[in-house]
């Protein structure tokens, strides 16, 4: 964590690590709501464990806020302590709203800022909220994000995609019409790698899982990971002549998957058309 001097910004510069950090968990697991009049508040509530996050929260708002606890019995625990912070600034609240943290429910339509914003820094704090960081069942380290947003879970693949070169389509689950982004094996070190770098702000949980992804080394004897074989210019012409990602794959030598996702991002303006010739 940072150490306790005020931040030097303005508040809620997504250019600044710390604020992109804070508005993408924010955006996850915060709740903004309204009350009468002008009258609202911004409150996260995480387990106590993690109450050094919402310390970090509460340095970088130049605005009062406060945190309190409280312990009740869950469906996980007889017992469980949490602890809230709570913003009611009609201005920060505002600035929050402008920049994309809905009022009420919103699970289905937070997307990124529109606005120029650290997207490292905020896809970390996306996953310190909603994500998964650590080891599979098996053994194999794995990173996840569960959303039901559509932007969201855009957003996670087309980063990881320019980050470590892997590709994904965004698919709802059928059980409860939820996203859930899976990277496994090397692939998951790479965008870990990325994500929680040296002094970054995070829980400190998922940042000690990330490092520990670092020590995994793939297994002797198991299949090397698929290296990407980058799409040229004349195959995404067969792609979009054929319109059929069965077809250009028999003829492209390339999997049914692969052409599936490369005709999706040419058709939503995710790469370029192709050129004519």
């Amino acid at each position: 964590m940072a150490d306790c001097e005020p931040i030097a910004h303005q508040f809620m510069d997504l250019t600044v690590p710390e604020y992109a950090y804070m508005f993408g968990f924010l955006q996850a697991d915060g709740h903004l709501q309204r009350g009468i009049g002008q009258k609202g508040k911004l409150t996260v509530e995480l387990s106590a464990r993690d109450v050094d996050l919402l310390q970090e929260f509460q340095r970088l708002t130049p605005f009062y806020s406060k945190i309190s606890t409280r312990t009740r019995s869950t469906n996980f625990a007889a017992l469980h302590t949490s602890a809230i912070w709570a913003l009611c600034s009609l201005e920060a609240r505002t600035k929050l709203n402008e920049l994309g943290l809905p009022y009420g429910r919103k699970s289905k339509t937070i997307a990124p800022p529109r606005v120029e914003f650290s997207g490292r820094d905020y896809l970390r704090g996306v996953i310190d909220a909603d994500g998964s960081v650590g080891f599979t069942s098996k053994g194999f380290p794995f990173v996840s994000l569960t959303t039901a947003s559509t932007a969201m879970a855009s957003y996670i693949c087309e980063y990881a995609s320019k980050a470590t070169g892997a590709e994904r389509i965004p698919q709802r689950n059928s059980r409860d019409g939820v996203y859930n982004v899976l990277y496994t094996m090397e692939v998951a070190q790479r965008l870990t790698a990325g994500l929680y770098y040296p002094g970054c702000l995070s829980l400190e949980r998922k940042r000690a899982a990330a490092a520990s992804l670092t020590a995994w080394v793939r297994p002797a004897g198991m299949r090397a990971a698929h290296t990407r074989r980058r799409w040229a210019d004349h195959e995404d012409r067969i792609l979009l002549k054929l319109n059929s990602p069965t077809a250009a794959a028999e003829v492209l030598g390339r999997t049914v998957q692969s052409c599936n996702l490369r005709l999706w991002r040419l058709r939503s303006g995710q790469v370029p058309l192709p050129s004519s010739q």
